[in-house]
């Protein structure tokens, strides 16, 4: 196992706010990494911190072995891509890719220039007359064109259509083929980027209350839906996360993957088993700190 990322007992405090509170995980390299959790949680701060731009109150953080903090032979191999990027106000688009160039050891030109023909993008326009979704564009292209081996995106494509988020995922998918390295996206479009996730890490009130494996995790929650007291009685025993009625009818979801058994009674008790997207994974993980705690006991 290749680790770029180490952290242990990772805690960042602000006077009396604890922003990030004994985190612990590892990010393996040539992997895509989805940081996940509601504003507020924490995962900003931890991005910060692996890219050296906040030091943590204590604990443990390498990259690529190596203190982050003034280390320019590890901070040129990462590439982090905010949602508030800030420019000179005099710079252009072409300025910006400029500047990249001289950053990253592995930036390629070619690409970039590709892809500001994918995004359509006004090279001679200053980067402050951009739209939201053009500032985006540029974001994207910094990160994909870096190809820099640990490369973060936070919100990367806010004022993006549709259309040019798709452009986005096909992109990174098809160069992460080619030139694989370790990406982490973190966002609230989960669903739209879940099939590209290997690894899932959730954050909730500053501590790690999920880090699995995409694929694992996918089946390991599921809703019933039925008569109230039949619903009930079929949950019982397993980690519920979510629960709601109308009448006489419940919705429960729970924790826990689903024999051929359970199936079967599922079907004999007139209850229909639906399956739970990763976004309503997250989001009913992160409603409640109890509820998240039953949750990673399994």
């Amino acid at each position: 196992m290749n680790k770029v990322v180490e952290i242990n007992g990772l805690t960042k405090k602000y006077k009396d706010q604890i922003a990030v509170n004994n985190v612990s995980f590892m990010l393996e390299a040539n992997k895509i990494y989805g940081l996940l959790g509601r504003n507020g949680a924490g995962k900003t701060t931890i991005m910060h911190m692996i890219t050296a731009q906040a030091f943590p109150t204590s604990g443990e953080l390498k990259v690529f072995g190596e203190n982050p903090y003034e280390n320019n032979r590890v901070l040129t191999q990462l590439c982090f891509i905010k949602e508030s990027q800030k420019y000179p106000d005099n710079y252009r688009v072409i300025d910006v890719l400029d500047v990249s160039s001289t950053f990253f050891p592995n930036w390629d030109r070619e690409f970039a220039f590709a892809l500001i023909e994918d995004f359509r993008l006004p090279l001679k326009r200053r980067v402050k007359k951009l739209s939201r979704g053009m500032l985006s564009a540029v974001g994207i292209i910094v990160g994909l064109a870096s190809r820099a081996p640990v490369t973060i995106f936070d919100e990367p494509y806010l004022g993006l259509d549709a259309v040019a988020r798709g452009l986005f995922y096909d992109r990174l998918l098809d160069d992460y083929a080619e030139n694989p390295r370790t990406i982490v996206l973190s966002t609230h479009l989960i669903d739209e980027v879940s099939k590209l996730l290997e690894h899932v890490i959730v954050i909730n009130s500053g501590e790690v209350i999920l880090n699995e494996d995409a694929e694992e995790l996918r089946g390991q929650a599921s809703t019933v839906v039925g008569a109230a007291a039949k619903a009930e009685a079929f949950a019982m025993g397993r980690t519920i996360i979510h629960r709601e009625s109308m009448g006489g009818l419940a919705s429960v979801t729970f924790m826990g993957r689903l024999d051929a058994e359970d199936r079967r009674q599922a079907e004999e008790l007139g209850l229909e088993i639906a399956p739970v997207s990763l976004q309503q994974l997250v989001v009913h993980l992160t409603k409640s700190n109890h509820k998240n705690k039953e949750a990673v006991s399994l």
